[in-house]
């Protein structure tokens, strides 16, 4: 499947990503980019799966987004899943034949998760589960969902089948970015599981499994945020070097030059500090986690800018139904939001900062306090989004 070809805008409109484009993304073997060949996976490094997102994310936001939601279920379940749950559910994953939700987020638990209100009840041999879930990226299209939820007052993940009885979705159109990764509200009324579908033992669900998908969620997040700013950039020095005004054309302008040269450099810092995140994540540092938040943070934050003066250069031509610009415009908005608003990613910077100079570290601080607990309920992916 080539990126080139995305019909981005189509999909934007529609408000949906449809099933052959999603069997085909699954088709092309990016759900396993990073994920062992013995699970069907590439085994791929941390930086290819990076490259991989940039590409995407410069074409479509909702297709990077369904490849992040997917390896944040995955990454979960390859790090702390038995080996029977990796056995039965990653190949699954990979080829695409479960298309996962992350069904964190609700009504009064978003930035901090710790709140969640959703039971995990046991029930003879099994479980059920019961609560309401906002914003699950994809949660129209997910097969299967990775419930956060609180076992005996304990954080715990239990894997849910969209089949079974007491699962309702209630989709979510029209929302400012991403119309193309079928949010949804997901409610659990007495869903019963099987033992086997819990993930990592009670109190392990949030610390461990859902901080290990958030991080896998803001790498991937990061690295799109990366490609939209790019491509951003492409479409805004495209458009003026040919667009002419008073004779000229726009990029004569001084002022036109000054906000190239700034989108540029903010876009090519991002993607250092996304490579810079890359490579310690590949290298297992224990600052990866810390690099993977600042990471995340810039670029959100140039693909926020970038396309904001893309569609002022573009004009009326940033203001089309079909411009990219215009696309990346709302979409960046809420990447500035999920996996870590850009508030709380200031906070753990800072943090991370000022805890090596209080204890004379030298930089290899890796986990940062709270952000595994830490997400805004705007997409429950990453939304997954």
């Amino acid at each position: 499947m080539d990126p080139a070809e995305f019909d981005a805008a189509s999909w934007d409109a529609q408000g949906e990503l449809p099933a052959e484009v999603r069997r085909a993304v699954a088709g092309s073997g990016w759900f396993g980019t990073d994920l062992p060949a013995e699970y069907g996976g590439r085994g791929g490094t941390q930086a290819e799966l990076g490259e991989l997102c940039a590409e995407v994310g410069g074409a479509c936001g909702s297709v990077r987004a369904l490849i992040t939601v997917q390896g944040m279920v995955a990454a979960a379940i390859h790090r702390w899943g038995t080996a029977a749950q990796r056995a039965d559910w990653l190949p699954a994953l990979v080829s695409g034949d479960q298309l996962a939700g992350f069904a964190a987020t609700e009504p009064g638990a978003g930035t901090e998760l710790s709140a969640v209100d959703t039971r995990v009840e046991r029930s003879g041999s099994g479980f059920t589960v019961t609560g309401e879930k906002r914003w699950i990226t994809f949660g129209r299209a997910a097969t299967v969902f990775l419930v956060l939820g609180r076992l005996d007052g304990k954080p715990v993940t239990v894997l849910v089948g969209a089949d079974r009885a007491g699962v309702s979705v209630e989709p979510v159109h029209g929302q400012l970015g991403l119309r193309a990764a079928m949010i949804a509200h997901v409610r659990f009324d007495g869903v019963r599981v099987p033992q086997r579908n819990l993930v990592a033992p009670p109190g392990f669900g949030l610390s461990h499994v859902v901080a290990t998908a958030l991080d896998h969620g803001r790498f991937t997040v990061a690295w799109g945020c990366a490609g939209m700013a790019a491509a951003c950039v492409a479409d805004a020095a495209g458009h003026t070097a040919q667009r002419r005004q008073g004779g000229v054309p726009l990029a004569e302008h001084q002022l036109v030059r000054s906000m190239l040269a700034r989108m540029s450099v903010a876009t090519t810092a991002a993607r250092e500090l996304c490579r810079s995140a890359a490579n310690a994540r590949d290298a297992r540092e224990p600052g990866a986690v810390a690099a993977t938040v600042m990471a995340k943070y810039a670029a959100a934050r140039a693909a926020a800018s970038a396309s904001q003066d893309a569609v002022q250069l573009l004009g009326s031509a940033g203001c089309a139904p079909d411009s990219r610009a215009g696309r990346f415009f709302r979409d960046a908005k809420v990447m500035q939001i999920i996996e870590g608003s850009d508030q709380v990613a200031e906070l753990h910077i800072a943090e991370h900062l000022l805890r090596q100079h209080r204890t004379g570290e030298n930089g290899h601080a890796g986990e940062m306090p709270g952000l595994g607990s830490r997400r805004h309920a705007v997409a429950g992916s990453g939304a997954g989004g």
